[in-house]
């Protein structure tokens, strides 16, 4: 060992301590095994100073006839325990975190405690010389008041260590304990922090989340359910109903295929019958998303089949009218005619029908006519790198062929029934007049035009390819070395 150590066993000692403090704030936590490292090698070399210099912490302290030097002596054989549990702590955490993660950091706590405790009673009786056995009566008695005192406190405690046991949620699972929905942030001592889905932050005693009823969105992982209800009117055939509902989900195409949405009656009583439609999403942030969409394609869906949502009053009934009449009140772009004008358009519509995967407008065909779709699901394929993928789905009241009729250009996709479908064609020698006749429908097409060229554009275009950046290591790596 070096003189100068040798000379100045305790100066060292202290410099040992301080060199840990700084090198463990120092080092970024990123570098997680470098600082165990450090701490390790400075524990190792602060042991062999104590002992070289007869300072052994399994003994009482030296230097009993100069009392400075016992008393230093002393504190640092106390330090060598405390840095001996904290060292040991440290590398338990590190073991932990590979081998459970994030949740075992409550055991990891509790086995530090037990582990400062052991050192501790370990330093009065060898270093100090004091009888254990009265120390660990009097402090059983001390527990015993404590424990009583903090008794909601120690439930918390120990429902915790039971939850990261059995480990019914983890940190980023998406959970509801008793009603309360959101994101696991933290599992602590006491308590259970969650993200609710408004921003908000829920905090959930751990003896509480222990008792009560838990269910967890994110498992399995990737699947998150969802459900919507809807009441109809009692009069309504409940396979009418269904149907409309069950091309509904056809048309939501953020539901999984697997497991696969359903449909099912719910309840029935005097003023309406009761459907909910249930299904799986595969991230929790399309949950409302799709919840939304769901709803208005099964109202979509269940006008076309003359089925209305049951409402709080119910009014006169409504004046019988042919589909092509309704169709044209339910449509966005054509519901600006005026009452008269609708009559005479829909004399000028004729009703077609396709089974399901039946092409409706082919990629690179000229229309001459427009479809507006009454019933069933059209799906959108575009083709991109020579392969065709869906682009999207249509639903009742959305048009088809506007292109063609707007500027005699071609049909950027295919359009292919993928339910059953009755689409109302609309011929162009009588559309023409009526969209010179009245610019706010023209400009409305136009617009839907616009919107569904640019979005088939950023579908089917490339992505950038992003530079990569090479450094240092790269160019040795390139060149071989």
């Amino acid at each position: 060992m070096p003189s100068f150590i040798a000379d100045h066993p305790m100066l060292c000692a202290v410099a040992l301590i301080l060199i840990d403090i700084a090198v463990w704030r120092l080092i970024s936590p990123n570098l997680a095994n470098w600082k165990l490292a450090a701490r390790l090698v400075i524990f190792a070399v602060f042991s062999a100073v104590l002992f070289n210099d007869g300072m052994n912490p399994m003994q009482a302290a030296p230097y009993a006839d100069d009392t400075t030097l016992h008393l230093a002596a002393t504190a640092l054989q106390i330090g060598w325990w405390l840095f001996a549990a904290r060292t040991l702590t440290v590398l338990l955490g590190a073991v932990m975190m590979q081998r459970v993660g994030h949740t075992g950091r409550l055991l990891q706590d509790l086995l530090g405690a037990v582990i400062f405790l052991i050192a501790i009673i370990a330093a009065m009786a060898y270093v100090l010389d004091l009888p254990v056995k009265g120390v660990l009566a009097t402090s059983g008695a001390v527990a015993i008041i404590v424990g009583l005192a903090l008794q909601s406190t120690l439930s918390d405690v120990f429902s915790g260590i039971v939850l990261n046991t059995t480990k019914p949620y983890q940190i980023d699972d998406w959970i509801s304990i008793d009603g309360t929905e959101g994101r696991v942030t933290d599992i602590d001592w006491r308590a259970t922090r969650l993200q609710t889905s408004q921003g908000s932050l829920a905090v959930i005693p751990n003896s509480l989340a222990a008792k009560a009823k838990i269910i967890n969105f994110s498992r399995p992982a990737d699947m998150f359910g969802l459900a919507v209800s809807l009441q109809v009117s009692p009069h309504a055939r409940p396979q009418t109903v269904i149907e409309a509902l069950e091309r509904a989900m056809q048309g939501c195409r953020p539901l999984l295929a697997q497991p696969a949405p359903s449909v099912a009656f719910k309840a029935s009583t005097g003023s309406g019958v009761e459907y909910e439609i249930s299904g799986f999403v595969p991230a929790m942030g399309l949950k409302r998303e799709t919840r939304n969409q769901l709803y208005d394609l099964a109202y979509r869906h269940l006008q076309a089949a003359g089925v209305g949502l049951l409402s709080a009053t119910e009014g006169s009934t409504p004046p019988a009218v042919s589909g092509a009449r309704a169709l044209l009140e339910r449509s966005s772009i054509f519901s600006t005619l005026r009452q008269e004008e609708k009559d005479t358009f829909s004399q000028n519509m004729t009703l077609h029908t396709y089974r399901a995967g039946e092409m409706i407008l082919a990629t690179g065909e000229v229309s001459d006519h427009l479809f507006i779709i009454e019933s069933g699901v059209v799906s959108v394929l575009l083709v991109k790198d020579g392969h065709k993928f869906e682009a999207g789905r249509m639903g009742p009241g959305e048009v088809i062929g506007e292109s063609g009729i707007l500027s005699d250009q071609a049909a950027l996709a295919d359009f292919s029934a993928k339910t059953y479908c009755t689409l109302y064609r609309i011929e162009n020698e009588y559309l023409k007049p009526c969209l010179d006749a009245r610019h706010d429908i023209g400009e409305a097409m136009k617009a839907l035009l616009d919107f569904r060229r640019h979005a088939a554009q950023a579908l089917t275009e490339d992505a950038p390819v992003v530079p990569v950046k090479k450094g240092f290591i790269q160019w040795l790596r390139n060149r071989g070395l």
